[in-house]
């Protein structure tokens, strides 16, 4: 594709506007073409701010109005079914926000209509797309290829909870017009009311992490024990590699302090990431090596670019809609992230 991708936007909220529209309008290689919400006064304001040519009341609107590469539909993940199930039927590669769905049955339904819409959605875990996440990711396919610090054994990821903003909404614009009423989408079949609401919570919060250990796995995994504080979790994966994933242990006020450790028999990648919304700032990788044989132990910290997460999965996007590589994220492995949180909940017994 030798000319610009051609994007539109469905929904300019926060998340739509600091989280992804201000990236892809400088990205070189893109330009946004027009954006449907159905906040007139945000989206003639929004669209004046980015400099994007056309605005739309909704997506139907500018689907009919424009030839389109790629939709961003930053929209609650609660109505998921609802607003971006209709959108498949465009044919066209979607990016979301995480989780892909409320719940199992929501996410198994929106995938079978995307296959039948004969396109992809990516959906928005910004984490593997940061530079040092991408760079661990390579360590480790190396790593697990050459054999040189034997296998992988253990994979830990620690979360707890902080400012994940830290500024990245200074520059919203908001207004004080009401989002028409719709209804959220159904809940989850195979549990009551307060079970599912504490499901919405979690997968709200700690899906990143669900998805970040099957990434750094490099495979499918299943939940083998939920600690009753529901502060740690055990994993194991199909080939036999433990893992866990603290929740919270601690909290903090200012900064973020989210990591994971990827250790081999002989050696680790150790992973940090940065705030959430953090602008041009990656996150840290450091890789040791104790190959033993008399061979120098070594310790590597790549220096990495100035690109946040968020910009780098804007990057991505475009790059997949253009054929360059394949989504970061696909539609069917995020249900499968639906689907190891039911499993937590029923080891849990809730």
């Amino acid at each position: 594709m030798e000319r610009k991708v051609r994007i539109g936007f469905v929904g300019v909220g926060n998340m739509g506007q600091c989280a992804h529209l201000k990236n892809y309008v400088t990205l070189p290689d893109c330009e946004v073409v027009a954006i449907a919400e159905l906040r007139p006064d945000l989206a003639q304001r929004v669209a004046r701010k980015y400099g994007i040519p056309r605005v739309y009341p909704n997506a139907d609107a500018m689907l009919a109005n424009e030839s389109l590469d790629g939709i961003v539909a930053a929209q609650q993940f609660v109505r998921h079914g609802q607003v971006i199930t209709p959108l498949y039927g465009a044919g066209l590669p979607i990016l979301t926000e995480k989780p892909i769905a409320s719940s199992v049955s929501v996410g198994a339904q929106m995938l079978a209509a995307l296959q039948a819409g004969g396109s992809w959605h990516m959906v928005g875990y910004h984490k593997r797309s940061d530079p040092a996440t991408m760079a661990a990711r390579q360590y480790i396919d190396q790593f697990k290829q050459s054999g040189e610090i034997g296998r992988l054994r253990y994979v830990r990821i620690l979360m707890p909870a902080g400012d994940w903003i830290a500024g990245g909404f200074n520059d919203l614009l908001q207004t004080s017009e009401s989002v028409p009423f719709s209804e959220l989408d159904p809940g989850a079949p195979d549990m009551d009311k307060d079970t599912y609401q504490r499901y919405i919570a979690f997968v709200n919060y700690y899906i990143h992490q669900v998805n970040l250990m099957r990434h750094l796995l490099g495979e499918p995994y299943h939940m083998a024990y939920a600690e009753p504080s529901q502060v740690v979790l055990a994993v194991r994966s199909d080939s036999g590699v433990a893992g866990i994933i603290e929740m919270s242990p601690y909290q903090t006020t200012l900064g973020w302090q989210e990591s994971a450790l990827i250790a081999f028999e002989h050696g680790y990648i150790k992973l940090e990431l940065p705030t959430p919304l953090a602008s041009n700032q990656p996150g840290r990788v450091e890789i040791f090596r104790d190959p033993g044989n008399g061979k120098t132990p070594e310790t590597v910290v790549p220096v990495l670019p100035p690109v946040h997460a968020m910009r780098q999965q804007a990057i991505n996007y475009v790059r997949a809609i253009k054929g360059e590589m394949k989504p970061m994220c696909e539609a069917a492995e995020a249900v499968e992230d639906l689907r190891v949180a039911r499993e937590y909940f029923t080891l849990l017994g809730k």
